[in-house]
């Protein structure tokens, strides 16, 4: 392994204050959900039902306008998007503690059919600042940051409602989600290398690029969100019929300690692996973790093998999507990834729900697992009969606006210190989700 890789990747102009602001503009957002959730159960008094239909109707949003998102990226640059996105996530988060419910939901759609897109956008950014033979440290760095996002997010979010109360973190949201938008606008960094806007400065049309490697690879994607908040889900009911419920935030730490661990060893190999490979030893190792009893310790070690494939298994997907696109359509592209993430997590929390309340956690690993590996397995057979190339012959060229390619330098925005015991939360505090 070569860890000086990092040194390199960290060494290149921006590539650093990308990193942490991205880090940083990440945690309001995977706050939101468990603010909604908590505000729906604890302001309005109403039900967790109610609760999961506007988590559901953000998440439905964001599955849309993700892809939507990232083309205007493509089209028109980051900072028209970010100043449009950030405009609208302040006006719904300052309006939503006053809704009553009936608003609430549609106001979540919309909220998450404009979210920033900081997820997609950051990589991107990497993809054309970092040099191809790198790429793999580049995405493994970023899997890290998004890691520690998820572990901060969602837990300020329970502090800040326990000690405020709902309004006031929503309030507080709205203010991380407008300093989030401000950073990115300000560094505005390049969404296409100077190479990339000089040769490849058109709109290259979806069927060139859209091809059936593609749609495994983001099925695959779906399958790796799936398995890992069907794990989360299934590490909560398996403590608390062992008694164990105070251990949850400790065992979920953990585990997504052994993901960060994985991906900072797999950014330092010299050549990465297949996705299919990794998301499938991943499921194969998730699968009969239901089996371990003897309480939270074993289940803690049991979780190991899996938890260290976490961060390289997504980060791996990211290098594969953005090798088989062109870079007019990488923003697109990514979005389409984080569709696929979102539509993972949002199949699993009622599926392995169902499954634990019929027939227990064992069960809810296996079948899990089990899903998971189907999808690796049919992303590689397509992989094998589908062309790699990201631009096929025959491209019809269309004018684009141009997106400036020299990086704009900007001080980091700190970092506000927060607990970073995970709170469980469906999509939002499984390791390197989006």
């Amino acid at each position: 392994m070569a860890f000086d890789r990092y040194r390199r990747v960290l060494a290149l102009p921006g590539v650093r204050a990308l990193l942490l602001v991205g880090m940083i503009a990440r945690i309001p957002l995977t706050g939101t959900g468990m603010t909604l959730t908590l505000h729906v159960v604890n302001s309005q008094h109403l039900g967790f039902l109610q609760a999961g239909l506007v988590g559901t109707a953000s998440m439905a949003g964001a599955a849309v306008g993700s892809p939507l998102v990232g083309r205007l990226v493509d089209r028109r640059g980051l900072r028209p998007v970010m100043a449009v996105t950030t405009v609208v996530q302040l006006c719904v988060w300052c309006a939503a503690p006053s809704m009553p419910y009936a608003v609430l939901l549609p106001g979540a759609l919309i909220g998450g059919l404009f979210s920033q897109p900081v997820f997609g956008a950051v990589r991107q950014c990497i993809a054309a600042m970092v040099p191809v033979e790198n790429h793999q440290t580049g995405f493994a760095l970023d899997s890290m940051g998004v890691e520690l996002s998820y572990m901060v997010g969602p837990a300020l979010a329970v502090a800040s409602v326990t000690a405020f109360g709902s309004t006031a973190t929503m309030y507080g949201v709205a203010a991380g989600l407008v300093g989030s938008g401000v950073a990115l606008y300000l560094l505005d960094p390049p969404t296409r290398s100077a190479e990339e806007n000089a040769g490849q400065a058109i709109a290259v049309p979806r069927r060139q690029w859209l091809r059936p490697g593609l749609l495994a690879l983001l099925g695959l994607v779906s399958g790796l969100t799936f398995v890992l908040t069907a794990t989360e889900l299934s590490v909560v009911a398996m403590l608390k019929a062992g008694g164990a419920t105070a251990w949850t935030g400790l065992v979920i730490a953990l585990w997504c300690g052994f993901s960060l661990v994985g991906g900072f060893v797999y950014g330092a190999l010299p050549r990465g692996l297949s996705p299919a490979l990794l998301a499938g030893g991943l499921c194969v190792l998730t699968a009969p973790v239901g089996l371990v009893g003897g309480g939270w310790g074993w289940l803690c070690l049991a979780l190991v093998p899996g938890g260290l494939l976490c961060a390289p298994a997504l980060s791996s997907t990211v290098d594969a999507v953005n090798r088989r696109v062109p870079a007019a359509a990488r923003g697109e592209a990514m979005g389409l990834h984080g569709t696929s993430l979102t539509i993972g997590g949002a199949l699993a929390g009622p599926l392995a729900g169902g499954l634990l309340d019929s027939h227990g956690p064992a069960w809810a690993f296996a079948v899990a697992g089990a899903v998971g590996l189907a999808l690796a397995l049919l992303a590689g057979l397509v992989w094998r009969k589908a062309p790699a190339a990201a631009e096929a012959e025959g491209t019809v060229p269309v004018p684009v606006t141009p997106v400036p390619a020299t990086p704009v330098q900007a001080t980091p925005v700190p970092a506000t210190p927060g607990p970073a015991t995970p709170v469980p939360e469906p999509s939002a505090s499984a390791p390197a989700g989006e």
